[in-house]
Formats: structure tokens, C-alpha cells, sequence
């Protein structure tokens, strides 16, 4: 072949090749993103709508209906998903892949716009971020002090924490859990404002219309003007106290002091946080819908470094969980079983070849093959993760074939007496179009892979292309660098050893067996189709009882405990069944080796006013310094929750391959019948037989995406 000859007769041709090879895929290995498994998250951008007070069917009517409604016609949307619940609205939008996340951010944020006047005054604007608000945070930071109260940690966090880790590439938002932010606490007394004939109305207008700063224009001289403020608002109890509400039965002023307990505390305290059963604040760093959670775990602790120096004295930043210690370890384990596939393929070709010249060959073109194959990877916009390296581990096997064959052949004209030069070129040439054919074949196997449809297609595209890329490059490299090496280090008294001597008389007395075992069996060839078909019917028995399922269980160093009470318990009884969890805990940490901390927050949820809830996240020690996985210490921690009488407990262990932490193997939704000519509930235009979810507006025969269940058009609900 003519890159074969060129490469035999021009040294420095291969050997520039292989080099730019090389060069080109370092530098590409350096700008790969690293992530855990392939990207397969859609774009995802949350609207979040805080309404104070407000039941769940108050937020369904007035603020989610009303938000869906405006963004239901945006471009790409592929689910809209939204949970009504007290106090707090959640809206899931997922775009389509091909849609650019930043350019629907802007189209959620222009369409809700429209409509912000027509949400409730005492509504909080909507929180629209980049982030999927149904997946974890990736990491939490955990906020202590031993002389500072639970408002000054608040504060600290607020003025110089947030915005500093915010800014962090690739971190969506940083919310706080247990916080507690300065506010003024007014404690009403109903029998003073009886007495007086007053109502909390005239407190509060009093309250709305006094504690206000107005603008007051300007002074202006000949030479000098200043800028008037009028100082109207109220900062210290005393000048609450002193405010006047209204007048009493005989007209006398009466203040705010008289009819109300006036004193400065926390504006929510229905929130609470702790680590390892001592008060903190947490602060949970979520990450963009498509980031990277390693670079962000590493940008966030480069800033923690950084803002050590400047926390007051007794605060104490650290991280209490990170789920990138998990991928990072993952990555490791990985990376150890490449080293280990190519000290074993070099290992194998010593003991059949016998020479370490030889053996040194595919020593260096291997390498090659694998480096070259992050070239396409940048270039494809791939990442590196579990599966792109476990498909480079499988190249290994396939990418020394290439060098083998060519070696192989060189190898065996060289011991029938040609010279290396010679052999090398014939060699080469005679097994060229082999090699191509080869390769061929199997990028045509692996390819494909990249075409199937779904969640299965988007996990393995990249393991399909990053093989078929490997292969390749191995078929050039085995052209060019394998001949030319084989042409210069080769020669016959480099051959053979007393260990290559003892391999070959052993495979010979093999082959001897294998040549009178087949004369046999040509003897009585319906023997031969009768073992073959039985052995396809055992194998298609045994692969029915095999489990399946979508992804292995992972050990991912952590899992999650969930407290939930009956509804409509307080935060007090929820707190007191989280503390007698965490006195579990702390058990465990002391009895065993087990677990390292842990972070507890109520109420389980982000937002919301119920309180009936407990979250604890359960970080474990290292792998290599426990004997029991987190599914063995979950089971054994769920028997004593068990026991909490007011409560139920549940663990949860993290998901695999991009799945939704909170997501579930089976999930049933409960309907009735629908009766001939009814219309289905919530105004939705039905149709005669199952009540199905037809995806219609009120009133309207147009499409809509509002999908509060997560169901598509035309799914049965029952």
C-alpha cells in the first residue's frame, strides 16, 4: 500500500504522524469537559412563585394557571410540568436538545413579564432560573459558628456568601436552609385592639403607609445644591412602638406599642438546618441543568479557599456533601482499569512473541490510537466520562489487532530469513487491505449505536463514536508508525526466546488436541448441530431469568433519609422526631466506621409551608474504609427509623445514568371512568370513553402543553 511503502521508506513521515497525533490529542484532553455520564439532560428551566399565606388551590388559580398559560406556546417545549402547593408554586419547563438553554431562559423571562401585573400584589416576583428544580443541589456548604446566633450566620451569607458563589461558572443559584434573616417581629394582642376598636387591617395600613422612605427633591443655592431624604423609616423597636395605628373610642392616639409585642427576631422560622445535630446554615449550590458537576465542585472549593480567609472570627465554612467526590472516584476507578487493560494486552503479546523489541512496538502505538481518539471527541463536543472510557477500555482489544496482524506478518518474513526492510514493505502490503476491511467492519458495528432513539441512544452515542474513532485511528497507526518501527528495530536475532520456545511447544501439543478432537466430531456431524442448537436453547432459558433493569446499583458514597409526619403536624413535633433521627445518627457514627456526618433540614422540601417533613443527607466514609456498602447501612438505619412511632421514614440511594434522584421504578395515577358526553375535570375538553388528559384549554379546540402530571395527550389517567 502506498502510506505502508511511504511510511517504510520515509521514517520520519510515520513518525511526524503519530507525533501531530499525539500533540493533538494532549491538547484536545485538556479542553474535554469531565462529567460523570454523557450529557442526556434536556435543557431545563424552572419558574418559582412564592405567595405567602396562600393554600395550594389559591397558587393552582392565581399564579400557576396564569404562568403556564402565557409560556405555553414557546418554541421547543417538550414537557411542562408544575406542583401547586402551599404558599409556593413550581413550573418544570424541558426544551427540546437542540434548543439553545440561554436563548429559552430569555423567552421564559420576556413571556412572563407580560403577566406579572396580574399575579396576586403580595405575590413574590418569579424566580426563573436555568436549573432543573427537581434534581438535588451538587453540592452543600455547610455555615457553623460557636459565638455568632443564627441571624448573624444568615446575614454573613446573605451580604457576602450568595453573590459570591453564584458567580461561580456553571452554578445556577445558591438557595439557604435553616436560615434566619433579620426581620420585626409585631405580635398582635387581640383583646387590646378589641378594647380599642381596632383591627389587624388598620395595623397593617398603618404599618404601609408610615414605614416608607419618599422622595424629597432637591436644595438648591447660587453656589451649592444638596439632595433631600426624608428619614420616614423605621429601623429600631422603640420607633415601631411609637407608631400611631389608629385612634381609640374616645379619640386618644394609640400606638403600636400598646396594642402589640414589638421586637426584632427572624423573619422565617419555619426552617431549620443542622450538622451533625449542631444549629448551621446550609447553603446548597446548584449547578446548571448542563453543566459540568466536577468543574463546579472544584471552581466552588477554589472560592471557599479564598473566602476562609475572610469569614469573622469563629465561622467555619466547610462541605458537608459533594456529590463530585463520587464521579471523581468513578473517573479513578476507570482510568485504573485502562492502565490495567494495556499493561495486560503487553503482558499477553511478551509471552506469545518472546521479545521485548518486539513487544515494544505495540507498546507505543496503542497509546497513539487512544490519544488520537480525544480529537474527535473535542471535536464532536463529547465529554469525558464513565462510558467514553470504558469504550476506550474495550478499544484497547480492538485497537492492537490492527498492530498485531501487520506485526504478525512482518514478524513471520523476517524468521523465514528476509531482511527487515524487505518485510516490513511486502509484510504491510500483503495484509493493507485486511486491515482496512477490519476496520471497516467494526466502525460499522459501533456506529449505529449512535442513531437509536431516546434516552438509550443519547447515553451511548458517545461510546459508539469515540469507539468507531479509536479503531480508526488504530487502522492508520498500524499502516504507518507499526512498519516503520518493525523495519528498524526488528531483525532475526531478535527472535524468539527459551520463554517464546516453551509457548510454542505448548500451543503445538494444543493444536495436536484440537486436530484430533475435530477429525471426531467431521465424523458424526449431526453430534455437532444437535450440541449447537441445544446450546442456543440454554442460553435463550438462562437469559430469561436474568434480571434486567435500566442501570446498576451504584454505591455513591451517600444516601438520603426522609422523615414525613401526618399532615398538618407543626415544626416543633417534626423537629422532635428529626432529633431523635440524628441521635440515631450519631449512634452510628459513633458505634461504627460507617459514616462520616450528616445534614439535616427541615422541612424536607425547598419552599413550601408545610412542615411535616425531615431530610437528612447521610454522607459515608471513603469506600476503601468501610466493609458495608450505603445500601447495607441504609437497611440496617431503616430498621431503628422504623421504629419512630409519628413518623414515616424512607432512605433513598442515588440514581445512575441521569436519572432524577426522585425518580421512581413504577408511578400510577388514580382516575374514574369518564361517562358518555362528559366533560373531563378542570374544564379540559374530553371525549366520550376512558378519561384521558387530550391536552385542550378551557373553552379553546387549539393544543396546549400544560401538562401538570407529566402526561402526553392522549395517555390514559387511570
Amino acid at each position: 500500500m502506498i502510506i505502508s511503502d511511504k511510511s517504510v521508506r520515509r521514517p520520519v513521515f510515520a513518525t511526524v504522524i503519530s507525533a501531530l497525533l499525539v500533540i493533538l490529542g494532549l491538547a484536545s484532553l485538556g479542553s474535554l469537559p469531565v462529567r460523570q455520564y454523557p450529557d442526556v439532560d434536556s435543557p431545563v428551566v424552572s419558574i418559582e412563585t412564592s405567595y405567602r399565606g396562600a393554600s395550594a388551590e389559591v397558587i393552582e388559580t392565581k399564579v400557576t394557571q396564569v404562568v403556564e398559560d402565557v409560556i405555553a406556546g414557546i418554541e421547543g417545549i417538550e414537557k411542562l410540568t408544575s406542583t401547586s402547593r402551599d404558599e409556593r408554586s413550581d413550573i418544570r419547563v424541558e426544551f427540546s436538545l437542540t434548543r439553545d438553554i440561554d436563548a429559552a431562559a430569555n423567552d421564559i423571562r420576556d413571556r412572563v413579564s407580560r403577566v406579572v401585573d396580574q399575579l396576586p400584589t403580595e405575590a413574590d416576583p418569579p424566580e426563573i432560573a436555568k436549573v432543573d428544580n427537581t434534581r438535588r443541589a451538587v453540592m452543600y456548604l455547610n455555615l457553623t459558628s460557636d459565638r455568632h446566633t443564627g441571624l448573624e450566620l444568615t446575614d454573613f451569607a446573605d451580604r457576602y456568601l450568595i453573590d459570591r458563589f453564584s458567580t461561580v461558572p456553571g452554578v445556577a443559584r445558591v438557595q439557604i436552609s435553616g436560615a434566619r434573616r433579620y426581620a420585626m417581629r409585631i405580635w398582635l394582642s387581640r383583646e387590646a385592639l378589641a378594647a380599642r376598636s381596632l383591627t389587624v387591617a388598620d395595623v397593617e395600613n398603618s404599618l404601609r403607609s408610615e414605614n416608607v422612605e419618599l422622595p424629597a427633591g432637591r436644595l438648591e443655592s447660587t453656589s451649592l445644591e444638596f439632595t433631600l431624604r426624608t428619614a420616614t423609616g423605621f429601623a429600631a423597636e422603640k420607633d415601631f412602638s411609637k407608631l400611631v395605628v389608629g385612634r381609640g373610642p374616645d379619640g386618644q392616639l394609640v400606638t403600636l406599642g400598646e396594642v402589640a409585642d414589638v421586637r426584632i427576631g427572624a423573619e422565617n422560622e419555619r426552617s431549620i438546618a443542622r450538622s451533625n445535630g449542631i444549629d448551621a446554615v446550609s447553603l446548597a449550590v446548584e449547578q446548571l441543568s448542563r453543566a459540568n458537576s466536577v468543574a463546579v465542585s472544584r471552581e466552588v472549593q477554589k472560592e471557599m479557599e479564598a473566602v476562609a480567609s475572610e469569614l469573622p472570627e469563629g465561622m467555619v465554612l466547610a462541605v458537608n456533601y459533594d456529590r463530585a467526590e463520587f464521579i471523581e472516584a468513578s473517573m479513578r476507578e476507570v482510568f485504573k482499569a485502562l492502565f490495567i487493560a494495556i499493561s495486560l494486552v503487553l503482558v499477553v503479546i511478551y509471552l506469545f512473541l518472546g521479545s521485548f523489541r518486539v513487544t515494544l512496538i505495540p507498546a507505543l502505538v496503542v497509546p497513539v490510537s487512544v490519544v488520537a481518539t480525544f480529537i474527535v471527541m473535542a471535536a464532536l463536543g463529547y465529554t469525558i466520562n464513565i462510558l467514553t472510557l470504558l469504550g476506550l477500555v474495550l478499544a484497547i482489544g480492538l485497537v492492537v489487532d490492527d498492530a498485531i496482524v501487520v506485526l504478525e506478518n512482518i514478524y513471520r518474513r523476517i524468521e523465514d530469513g528476509q531482511k527487515p526492510l524487505l518485510a516490513a514493505l511486502e509484510g504491510s502490503n500483503e495484509i493493507g487491505f485486511a486491515v482496512i476491511a477490519t476496520t471497516l467492519v467494526l466502525v460499522a458495528v459501533f456506529v449505529p449505536l449512535s442513531f437509536i432513539e431516546g434516552d438509550i441512544g443519547r447515553l451511548f452515542r458517545e461510546f459508539g463514536i469515540t469507539l468507531a474513532a479509536a479503531v480508526l485511528f488504530s487502522s492508520l497507526v498500524a499502516l504507518t508508525l507499526t512498519p516503520m518501527l518493525s523495519s528498524k528495530m526488528l531483525h532475526r536475532r531478535s527472535l524468539g526466546s527459551g520463554l517464546t520456545r516453551k509457548v510454542d511447544n505448548q500451543f503445538r501439543r494444543f493444536a495436536a488436541a484440537y486436530r484430533r478432537a475435530l477429525v471426531k466430531v467431521i465424523a458424526f456431524p449431526w453430534l455437532a448441530a444437535f450440541a449447537v442448537l441445544l446450546l442456543t436453547v440454554l442460553a435463550a432459558w438462562m437469559l430469561r431469568l436474568l434480571p434486567t433493569e435500566y442501570a446498576p446499583s451504584e454505591d455513591r458514597g451517600a444516601f438520603f433519609i426522609l422523615l414525613r409526619a401526618p399532615e398538618g403536624a407543626s415544626l416543633e413535633y417534626m423537629d422532635r422526631y428529626a432529633r431523635e433521627m440524628e441521635a440515631i445518627l450519631l449512634e452510628e457514627i459513633g458505634d461504627s466506621d460507617s459514616v462520616r456526618r450528616f445534614l439535616t433540614r427541615l422541612p424536607g422540601t425547598w419552599g413550601g409551608a408545610e412542615v411535616n417533613s425531615a431530610r437528612a443527607i447521610v454522607l459515608l466514609e471513603n469506600w476503601n474504609q468501610r466493609e458495608e456498602s450505603d445500601k447495607e447501612i441504609g437497611a440496617r438505619l431503616r430498621e431503628r427509623l422504623d421504629e419512630l412511632p409519628g413518623v414515616r421514614s424512607f432512605v433513598s440511594h442515588g440514581s445512575s445514568f441521569g436519572m432524577r434522584a426522585d425518580s421512581r421504578p413504577v408511578e400510577m395515577v388514580l382516575g374514574r371512568q369518564q361517562l358518555p358526553g362528559e366533560k373531563a375535570p378542570d374544564g379540559h375538553c374530553g371525549r366520550p370513553g376512558p378519561l384521558r388528559y387530550t391536552g385542550c384549554l378551557p373553552g379553546f379546540d387549539r393544543p396546549d402543553t400544560r401538562n401538570h402530571a407529566g402526561f402526553k395527550a392522549g395517555d390514559d389517567l387511570y
